[in-house]
């Protein structure tokens, strides 16, 4: 953490913009409880996202689409209450915000209202402008999210790199300054070429947080789980893993086990 965002007694939505402008990159990582969030944000996190990845990570399910927006407020909840300085953007879940700007923008108040949170995050492009639009409206900050969007799995069929193809690519350059012109404060870009990735954050006067699309974004993100190592089964290249805590959990939990079998815990001192 630099001396510049060391003295940042909130983060938000313009703090992002200065560090864009200040050539300084954004670091952002997901959470979805009060503990979690409370170390992340006492650590220097700038940005705390309350993903729909909960769904995955928390829950079990195989995609992002099963989980509700009661259960994304109770999550967002958790997060705000943990959090003293960061950023905290929930994505609106499937089905929250896709088939009118008026659905988008009552579920957008809802989560405002009942979590706490200081912005919200949608996935797509031109198709869902109108909506963004109208929840910009209300006074509430928008996240963008383009590239590989999970909760558009389905259609594409894949979790492979997008925009890899010249048509797609230009569609993403285009969806891009569509959500910049519409009022979004910043816009997630995940799993799409390096290059492509850098063009766009060159392009935008808005920040970009990068997950598998190269360092030329303005930021990063990783979900917590793969950033600690919690997941080992899920491996792609652009997860860096810096704790094993799945391993180190898995021994503490053998040895604790052990100790009371042997009964050596409780100890005497650990005893009243």
């Amino acid at each position: 953490m630099s001396a510049a965002t060391q003295e940042i007694k909130r983060v938000t939505t313009h703090t992002l913009q200065k560090l864009k402008a200040a050539g300084e990159k954004i670091s952002m990582v997901t959470a979805y409880d009060y503990s979690f969030a409370r170390l992340f944000d006492e650590a220097g996190m700038e940005v705390i996202l309350v993903g729909d990845s909960a769904s995955n990570v928390m829950a079990g399910h195989e995609t992002t689409l099963p989980i509700t927006l009661d259960q994304m407020i109770y999550h967002a909840s958790s997060v705000v209450r943990g959090v003293k300085r960061a950023l905290v953007v929930v994505d609106l879940p499937f089905g929250a915000y896709q088939s009118n700007p008026e659905i988008a923008l009552a579920s957008a108040v809802r989560m405002m209202k009942e979590s706490g949170a200081h912005g919200i995050k949608l996935e797509g492009g031109v198709e869902i402008v109108d909506s963004l639009k109208k929840i910009v409206s209300a006074g509430i900050p928008v996240m963008g999210h383009l590239g590989l969007t999970p909760q558009s799995i389905y259609k594409f069929g894949t979790y492979t790199v997008r925009a890899k193809q010249d048509g797609e690519a230009e569609k993403l350059k285009t969806d891009a300054l569509a959500l910049e012109q519409a009022g979004a404060f910043a816009t997630v870009l995940e799993k799409i070429p390096a290059r492509l990735a850098t063009e766009v954050s060159g392009s935008l006067t808005i920040p970009t947080i990068g997950i598998g699309a190269g360092s030329g974004c303005d930021g990063q993100v990783l979900v917590m789980h793969d950033m600690l190592g919690i997941n080992q089964d899920f491996h792609p290249r652009f997860v860096r893993k810096y704790l094993d805590l799945q391993t180190q959990v898995t021994d503490a939990v053998q040895n604790y086990i052990k100790d009371i079998k042997s009964g050596s815990f409780p100890s005497q001192e650990e005893s009243y």
